[in-house]
C-alpha cells in the first residue's frame, strides 16, 4: 500500500528516513526550513557522509516519490503520517535534552492537521515528552488530538540506511488503533519480512531508545573499566572480552575496549536520561551512568598519559592522530574521542596532526587550531608518536614496514585493531589500551 508521508527535519535521521520511506514505495515530502539544505538534497547530496545514502537519494528523487519543501502547504493536509525527525541536542550548561525543535515543528505542522492525521515522533526525547506534546497539539488545533505516536529510531552511523530498511525491531508507541494501524501500513513491507513490530504506550516507546543506549554505554564502559585493571595487573583486556563474550548472557558485541564511545547520540542520550530521572525524582536509579560517563572520558586521558610517559613531555612534540570521526564510515566529529584526544594533546603543548579519510573538512571548520593532513603517507613525516583513534579500514591495513619519516617509532593502538607482531617486527613500540606490549 502506497501512503503519503512527510518527514519533518532532514538532518541525519530525517534524510535517511525520507529515503527509506520512498524506497519502501511511499510518496514522501521532506520538510526542512533551510533552502541551502533543500538545494543540497535536490542535487543528490545529503550533506553528511553515510555510505550508499547519496546514491539512493538520487534514485528516489528520480523515481518521483521523494520531493522536498521548506515549509508545509496545502499538500500536507493529504499526508497519512507525519514523521518528526528534528534534533534534540544537549542543552548548553545542562545534561538535559533541548526539545525546542520539537515544539517548533509541532507549531508549524498544527495548522494542517485534521482529527484523522497521524503524527509519529522519531526523535530521541525524555520520557513524558509525548504527553506534553499532546497537550500542546490540543491548544494549537482546538480539538483533542488522539493520534500522536512515537516510533523511535535505532540507526547506527555507517549503516544508517540498512538499519532503516532492515531494523532489528519496530517500536510503535500509540494511544489508539488508528495510529497503530497507520504505522502498520507504513512499515508493512518490513513486517511482512518478519521484522518484529512491538506496540507499546507512548512513555515506553520514548524510553526504549534511551534505555538501549544506556545499556550499550554500560557495556562499552564495563570493558574499559576492566581494561584499567588489566593495564596495571598484566592481564589482557582483549582476551578477557573474548572469554566472557562466549557467555550467552553477555555476548561479545560491543565488548571491546579502547578510547571509548562518542558521537551525537550515545553521550547526550545517557546524560539526558540522567537529567530526566532526576526530574522524576528517581535519579538514584541511573546514578551509575555518571560513572559510566566518567570511565568513558578517562580513556581519552589515558592516551595522553601514555604519550607523556613515553615522550617525557608533550611540549614541542609532533603527534599524528589517525582519525577524527567518532567512528569509521562517518564524518561525524561530535563528541569524538579521537578529536578530543587531538585537542588535549594540543593543549599540552604538542602539535597534533590529524588525519581522517572523510572528516577533515569538519575539523578544519570547527577547530582551525589543529593541523590536518589529507595525505596519509605524508602525515607520518617527522612525527614523534602516532595514535590510532578511529578504526578506519585503511589504518587497519597499514603496512608498518613501508612507513617512513617517523622520528620515534612509537604508536598507541587506541582501538586494538593492529597486528601488533607485524608492527613490532618493523621496529615499532606498540602500546595498546587494555594491555601494554613492548619490544
Amino acid at each position: 500500500m502506497t501512503l503519503n508521508v512527510s518527514v519533518i527535519g532532514l538532518g541525519y535521521l530525517g534524510a535517511t528516513h525520507a529515503v527509506a520511506m520512498s524506497k519502501l514505495g511511499h510518496n514522501v515530502i521532506g520538510i526542512e526550513p533551510f533552502q541551502s539544505k533543500i538545494d543540497s538534497l535536490q542535487s543528490g547530496h545529503a550533506g553528511f557522509f553515510e555510505p550508499g545514502l547519496d546514491e539512493e537519494l538520487k534514485n528516489q528523487i528520480a523515481s518521483g516519490r521523494l520531493t522536498f519543501k521548506t515549509a508545509h502547504d496545502e499538500s500536507s493536509r493529504n499526508v497519512d503520517v507525519h514523521f518528526i525527525c528534528v534534533g534534540t541536542p544537549q542543552l548548553n550548561g545542562s545534561l538535559a535534552a533541548d526539545t525546542s525543535y520539537l515544539y517548533s515543528a509541532i507549531r508549524d505542522l498544527a495548522p494542517f492537521l485534521t482529527e484523522t492525521s497521524v503524527v509519529a515522533g522519531k526523535s530521541t526525547v525524555p520520557v513524558g515528552t509525548a504527553a506534553l506534546l499532546t497537550k500542546e497539539l490540543k491548544e494549537l488545533t482546538g480539538f483533542e488530538f488522539p493520534n500522536l505516536a512515537w516510533n523511535p529510531e535505532f540507526l547506527r552511523e555507517g549503516t544508517a540506511l540498512e538499519d532503516s530498511l532492515n531494523p532489528d525491531r519496530l517500536v510503535a508507541g500509540v494511544t489508539n488503533k488508528i495510529s497503530e494501524q497507520k504505522l502498520r501500513e507504513v512499515f508493512a513491507p518490513m513486517i511482512e519480512r518478519g521484522i518484529p513490530f512491538i506496540v507499546t504506550d507512548l512513555a515506553t516507546a520514548e524510553l526504549v531508545k534511551s534505555a538501549a543506549n544506556a545499556f550499550l554505554a554500560t557495556k562499552i564502559s564495563f570493558i574499559n573499566a576492566m581494561a584499567e585493571i588489566a593495564e596495571v595487573s598484566g592481564a589482557d583486556a582483549s582476551q578477557l572480552a573474548e572469554a566472557i563474550g562466549y557467555d550467552e548472557r553477555i555476548g561479545n558485541k560491543f565488548l571491546r575496549n579502547g578510547v571509548g564511545f562518542g558521537g551525537g547520540c550515545l553521550p547526550k542520550d545517557i546524560r539526558a536520561l540522567m537529567a530526566r530521572a532526576e526530574e522524576l525524582g528517581v535519579g538514584e536509579s541511573v546514578a551509575y551512568l555518571k560513572e559510566i560517563d566518567k570511565i568513558n572520558l578517562r580513556r581519552r586521558d589515558r592516551v595522553v598519559n601514555l604519550l607523556t610517559e613515553e615522550l617525557g613531555t608533550l611540549a614541542n612534540k609532533k603527534i599524528l592522530i589517525l582519525g577524527a570521526a567518532f567512528k569509521p564510515d562517518s564524518d561525524d566529529i561530535r563528541d569524538s574521542p579521537a578529536l578530543e584526544i587531538s585537542l588535549m594533546i594540543q593543549r599540552a603543548g604538542a602539535e597534533a596532526i590529524v588525519h581522517d579519510p572523510i572528516a577533515l573538512p569538519g575539523v578544519n571548520k570547527k577547530h582551525p587550531e589543529l593541523s590536518t593532513e589529507q595525505d596519509l603517507a605524508e602525515a607520518f613525516n617527522g612525527v614523534d608518536a602516532v595514535v590510532l583513534a578511529t578504526e578506519w579500514q585503511e589504518y587497519r591495513k597499514l603496512e608498518p614496514a613501508t612507513i617512513a619519516g617517523i622520528a620515534n617509532k612509537f604508536i598507541i593502538d587506541g582501538r586494538n585493531v593492529l597486528d601488533v607482531a607485524k608492527w613490532q617486527q618493523a621496529g615499532f613500540k606498540v602500546l595498546a589500551l587494555g594491555k601494554t606490549i613492548t619490544n
